[in-house]
């Protein structure tokens, strides 16, 4: 789609917001975010009718989150195997 949204209040549908993540460098399904909002675990939403509507900065958060900090190195932030 090519679209990202320079406000941060932008309200955009599901559809929307994947396409925006995804054009922002952070790749994620439309299908992956209805499974998170039955789920538990994605970006938060409002409810309008029948659709979800998600703040684009609210979405962006959660992208940026999702994907955890910077790293110079593989070794950095290695976790032991459990």
């Amino acid at each position: 789609m090519g679209y990202v949204p320079d406000h941060p209040d932008a309200l955009l549908t599901r559809e929307r917001v994947a396409a925006a993540l995804t054009d922002a460098g952070y790749p994620v399904a439309t299908k992956t975010l209805a499974t998170k909002a039955t789920r538990g675990g994605g970006p938060p939403y409002r409810v309008f009718g029948s659709r979800a509507l998600y703040r684009w900065g609210d979405a962006l958060a959660w992208a940026e989150n999702v994907a955890g900090p910077t790293r110079c190195s593989t070794s950095e932030g290695h976790r032991p195997a459990a």
